[in-house]
């Protein structure tokens, strides 16, 4: 490697990229291009960067396998900076078997930390933890033991286990000041800061409050029966109901467990179950079929009783009931959480992270964009959306990933 790579290579590990650009800014050969692209990265370019890099790994030759790898590596990691998850993870995954098999841990470390936070986006938790389970025991650069603890506390967050979580942000908070990398810092500052930032809201006897996650996960951990609204799902202790399949049964569950200890009128119940104004006998039947189905679907939880004036939840074991609801009352409320990192996305991304269709969110971000709550830069292809970080609280309940059962 000659003397200007050389200097242009220190340059971008002291963060300096405009120093690098400086010294190969005129070179076409391919590792120049690979490090021109990491600068334009670096700079914040992440469109050119990708066109960068993605060229040098097509000029590196046949038998120079590692340095190939590695270009797919940063066209990777620019892919995620993008919010781009329709990336090949299969070409990652290959260059992360190329890097292990030619002895470059660090990369490869690196890689298998990529991969783990595309996981953690798309809400694979379990494919995460798999991924960061196959790391080695050898020790790694402090920035690359950063991420990694940054990914576990986020797969911890996701499964409502804040102890675990606090410990893997206090680990990588150590390994990012120790690294010298500003941004990593302010990332894993913005994480735990979150832990303290109401997650959910607790409705119950009348009283809406705020509830931090370990708040959430005592709560679930009591032998409360607990209506999540998060989940659209009915739980207590180890039991759990789903019901995010069922919607006008939950409606009508979440607005019984409101309403208890007392009953939940009829004329309330058919406005939250079918957003009837004025009630008429076909209204009256259908609600009293849907309460029989709801009465089923609670059997190994609580009784529905029918009263005077409409119907009250009956616990079997009386504990208490609590209405576990969103820290804010969106119609796109999952669209919001994923925007609100900051991260430019497109709907395509948005769509693989919910698990929905991409037409879906385009006409969730077409809505959000009237009432002036997203923003979008770019058309056709490239088009991008964002919003400004909601104040206030946390959108690990917003996201997708199921609840741990017990």
């Amino acid at each position: 490697m000659d003397s200007l790579i050389t200097a242009a290579a220190r340059a971008l590990a002291a963060g300096d990229p405009l120093d690098a650009l400086n010294r190969v800014s005129l070179r076409d050969d391919a590792p120049a291009l690979a490090l021109r692209g990491i600068a334009m990265a670096q700079l914040g370019d992440l469109d050119r960067a990708r066109v960068l890099v993605r060229r040098a790994g097509q000029a590196f030759g046949p038998t120079e396998a590692v340095a190939r790898a590695r270009c797919v590596l940063a066209e990777a990691e620019i892919a995620l900076a993008c919010r781009d998850l329709d990336w090949s993870a299969a070409a990652l995954e290959q260059a992360l078997t190329v890097l292990e098999a030619h002895g470059d841990r660090v990369n490869a470390a690196h890689a298998r930390n990529l991969v783990g936070r595309r996981f953690l986006l798309v809400g694979r938790l379990d494919a995460a933890e798999r991924t960061l389970a196959g790391a080695g025991p050898e020790p790694l650069p402090p920035a690359v033991t950063a991420v990694r603890d940054l990914v576990a506390a986020g797969i911890a967050m996701r499964r409502l286990r804040t102890q675990a979580a606090r410990a893997a942000l206090e680990r990588a908070g150590r390994s990012a000041r120790a690294a010298g990398i500003a941004s990593l810092t302010a990332e894993i500052d913005g994480a735990t800061a979150s832990l303290d930032a109401p997650a959910a809201r607790l409705v119950t006897g009348g009283e809406d409050r705020p509830l931090r996650l370990d708040e959430v996960e005592a709560l679930l951990a009591s032998p409360a029966l607990v209506v999540d609204a998060c989940r659209h799902a009915v739980r207590q202790g180890e039991t759990m109901v789903p019901l995010a399949r069922r919607p006008v049964l939950f409606a009508l569950a979440r607005a019984l467990g409101e309403a208890w200890p007392g009953d939940a009128v009829r004329d309330a119940l058919l406005r939250r179950a079918f957003g009837a104004r004025e009630a008429d006998d076909s209204h009256r039947a259908r609600l009293r079929v849907e309460m029989g189905r709801l009465r089923a679907a609670l059997r190994p939880l609580a009784g529905v009783q029918a009263t005077t004036r409409g119907f009250t939840l009956v616990p079997k074991a009386c504990h208490g009931v609590a209405v576990l609801a969103r820290p804010i009352e969106d119609e796109h409320a999952g669209v919001l959480a994923l925007l609100s990192d900051g991260e430019f996305w497109s709907s395509s991304a948005l769509a693989l992270a919910l698990g929905t269709s991409q037409r879906t969110v385009q006409r969730a971000l077409d809505a959000l964009a009237e009432d002036g709550k997203v923003q979008s830069y770019g058309r056709g292809r490239a088009r991008r959306w964002t919003t400004p970080p909601l104040p206030g609280f946390t959108t690990t309940l917003l996201l997708p990933g199921p609840l741990p059962a017990g």
